[in-house]
């Protein structure tokens, strides 16, 4: 194996990029703007020039390089087509073959969601699993799904899509997938405080600190619920409830060895976790109820290290 690899991580402000070493160990982060003028025309010669300029400044040759491993906003086939990424601009196209005509490396692009998986299983709070389902709770819900150390993504390239799993048969708001009652539309951090406003206008009498909240959000629930308010409380065991049934349902699928919980929600801490854990074990078939359910540690850069982590799987 070559010495070097880098990872890409493309949003839809800024591309992440990491320079590593193949045994793991992160040398170097920076960012370079993400142009979505053009139909995005301009993001893999952008990416492809600021690996060259890197290689130049660390005098490293394409000999040294085992590639580059790159997360995109959207669905990805097995052959490094991307099945539209709305938010870059791109139709259908295949980035693994333009990005490695572009540079002379060979690429390995996977959906974002996926990728961070990877990364977690590689290097953070999946280290030293083969089977990794990753649940990522911040705006929505993502995930992603890893079996025997490889990405799992499906014949759409839609596998992984966790947040859509549906929840609920009596949602009368759309999910922003279009369908209604999906996972994300409860378990989110915005799901989490769009139900709590509902609980709340259903029940006027309650007594609750969260009524006087100048912006309610799933951070001022989490904190009312640790300082012991009743309705935060019930809110928070109902988000657990309602993870901790969509874990069982995923385990009767995936069957992973541990979940990886990531996003913004993830760092309330154990009052959430132990709340997932408790139902989880409730709805879980009795084989996977030991499954481990752990926080992930990478954070930003977990697609980054699972660009390379999936680069070398």
């Amino acid at each position: 194996m070559k010495k070097y690899a880098f990872g890409a991580d493309v949003g839809g402000t800024t591309v992440k990029m990491g320079l590593f070493e193949t045994t793991g160990n992160l040398l170097e982060t920076w960012e370079i703007p993400t142009v979505t003028a053009n139909d995005g025309a301009a993001i893999l010669p952008d990416i492809s020039r600021t690996i060259a300029e890197k290689m130049d400044e660390k005098n490293i040759s394409l000999d040294d390089v085992e590639g580059i491993g790159m997360g995109v906003p959207g669905p990805v086939l097995n052959d490094g087509t991307v099945n539209k990424c709305i938010n870059l601009g791109w139709g259908v196209i295949n980035v693994e073959q333009i990005l490695g005509e572009l540079t002379g490396l060979r690429v390995k692009a996977g959906n974002d969601a996926n990728v961070a998986a990877m990364g977690e299983m590689w290097q953070g709070g999946g280290k030293g699993y083969k089977n990794v389902v990753m649940v990522t709770l911040g705006t929505g819900v993502g995930g992603g799904v890893i079996q025997d150390g490889k990405i799992v993504s499906g014949f759409n390239g839609a596998a992984g899509e966790l947040g859509h799993i549906p929840t609920r048969d009596d949602e009368t708001e759309c999910c922003g997938c279009g369908k209604k009652g999906c996972l994300e539309q409860y378990a989110s951090a915005n799901g989490f405080t769009r139900i709590t406003k509902r609980y709340l206008e259903a029940n006027p009498d309650a007594e609750t600190v969260l009524k006087n909240a100048p912006e309610l959000s799933s951070k001022v629930i989490f904190d009312a619920a640790k300082e012991g308010d009743a309705v935060a409380l019930h809110m928070v065991d109902e988000v657990g409830r309602i993870l901790g049934k969509a874990l069982a349902t995923i385990s009767c699928v995936a069957d992973p060895q541990v979940f990886v919980l990531g996003g913004g929600m993830s760092k309330s801490g154990p009052i959430l976790t132990d709340c997932i854990e408790k139902y989880y074990k409730e709805y879980a078939f009795h084989a996977s109820r030991g499954t481990e359910i752990k926080l992930a540690t990478l954070g930003n850069l977990a697609g980054i290290y699972g660009g390379v982590g999936m680069l070398l799987s």
